[in-house]
């Protein structure tokens, strides 16, 4: 099953007896440190979760789908996710 932001809301709500309101401002405080910790180039990591880092992508020469055309791709950063123990155990039961 996958959760929107809403279902996430609403399952955290039911499991730990918090109102909506409050596992809504849960969620939204855990995406701003994620955030916040993926700019300041440190990353976060729960143990047995997941990990998240920043990750430095070079620039490069692509290639227009539609076109096939020959483009030049800037440097950039993306975010690279690892799932810890607990997720990859919880896959395997699956």
């Amino acid at each position: 099953m996958a959760y929107n932001k809403s279902d996430l809301v609403a399952k955290i709500a039911q499991k730990t007896n918090l109102t909506k309101v409050q596992a809504e401002a849960a969620v939204n405080a855990f995406q701003e440190v994620l955030a916040e910790s993926l700019q300041s180039g440190e990353g976060l990591r729960l143990t047995g979760v997941l990990s998240a880092t920043r990750v430095t992508r070079a620039a490069r020469t692509g290639r227009n789908p539609r076109t096939g055309e020959t483009i030049e791709i800037p440097a950039g950063y993306g975010v690279k996710l690892s799932a810890g123990s607990l997720l990859k155990k919880a896959a395997q039961e699956n």
